[in-house]
């Protein structure tokens, strides 16, 4: 099976459609962050979800942790896809699913240490899919993504054997480490906002590398 490429961190219609072209089968959206790369505003994010083709997700990145606001959110940008970047209360996977028929939750979890991979098998059975990514919730500023750094992939794979949905794996991923980080970990899909970009601004060069080394690392 070839892994999805979801391309994170799109900022425009204009980056929308390159990425669509290039083979993305994803787009992630991010709306207000504590810190990290690619905040537009929700009104944009709803003008470049409106445009993006059938067959291609449309992700919003939140980081709010209510499931009103969460629910509200997507009913303001019209997404397909909701990507929590943090830790939400009990019970409020289920009531966000409930809220949103038809729109597919994707928990984000960061990976530390053996904690993450306890915190992925409890969250797994009330989502859609996870996403593995590099970040830090703990410090004052929460890291919740967009670090460029890669992390410990043997973790990830652990996660990845553990639960029964789909993972997809994030973190400083490129043209050049995501043909091996396919290969570890054997994700759904592979995410990546920094790796095809220069100097902020999304490389079509980079991107067909990326998808291009992607669909090498096939995932048996």
């Amino acid at each position: 099976m070839v892994p999805r490429v979801k391309i994170c961190c799109i900022a425009s219609e204009a980056e929308a459609a390159l990425a669509v072209r290039l083979g993305a089968s994803a787009l992630g959206l991010v709306s207000e962050m504590p810190s990290g790369p690619g905040v537009i505003a929700e009104a944009m994010i709803r003008q470049i979800a409106k445009g993006i083709p059938p067959g291609v997700s449309s992700f919003l990145l939140t980081s709010r942790q209510d499931v009103d606001s969460i629910v509200a959110q997507q009913k303001q940008t019209g997404v397909s896809t909701i990507q929590l970047v943090d830790e939400l209360p009990p019970g409020s996977h289920e009531a966000l699913r409930e809220a949103l028929p038809g729109i597919r939750v994707v928990q984000v979890i960061h990976v530390m240490d053996e904690g993450s991979v306890e915190e992925a098998t409890s969250v797994a059975p009330h989502v859609d899919a996870l996403l593995l990514d590099s970040g830090n919730p703990r410090l004052a500023v929460k890291e919740l993504g967009g670090t460029g750094r890669t992390h410990n992939w043997a973790l990830s794979r652990n996660i990845r054997d553990a639960v029964s949905i789909s993972v997809f794996l994030a973190g400083g991923l490129t043209a050049s480490n995501v043909r091996d980080a396919i290969e570890e970990v054997a994700p759904f899909g592979v995410d990546v906002c920094s790796g095809v970009r220069t100097n902020g601004q999304l490389d079509a060069v980079k991107v067909e590398g990326f998808i291009h080394s992607a669909r090498q690392g096939l995932v048996g």
